[in-house]
């Protein structure tokens, strides 16, 4: 099992940025792929980007184009960097590790993300 600690959350204006970290209890080299998924108020879970070992990337529709995931191998440590906020972004952000391809993978506690003027 892998332990992951989001940080980063907070309260921010439209159009405004924020940059969320994910770090993790084992070496990220072992995992095979990383993400960040949200859920808004009343609506399921959705995915927001993932990153695998080898680099390869995914984003949602909505957020293309304004978020970017990446990674630091030494820090084992993924972030997402959210530019352009938009009221509909508001959500809690969790952080997601698979070791195995098919599994469901581990859950970190979640981060709030509230962008309202």
């Amino acid at each position: 099992q892998v332990r992951l600690v989001e940080s980063g959350g907070g309260l921010v204006q439209p159009g405004e940025s924020l940059r969320l970290s994910c770090a993790a209890s084992t070496t990220i080299l072992s995992i095979y792929a990383m993400g960040w998924y949200r859920r808004a108020p009343g609506k399921s879970r959705e995915l927001v980007a993932t990153i695998t070992r080898g680099g390869n990337t995914n984003y949602a529709d909505s957020v293309k184009g304004r978020f970017t995931i990446s990674r630091d191998n030494a820090k084992n440590t993924i972030y997402l960097q959210m530019n352009s906020l938009k009221p509909e972004d508001t959500a809690v952000y969790y952080c997601n590790a698979r070791i195995l391809p098919l599994s469901e993978g581990d859950w970190g506690q979640g981060t709030q993300v509230t962008v309202s003027s």
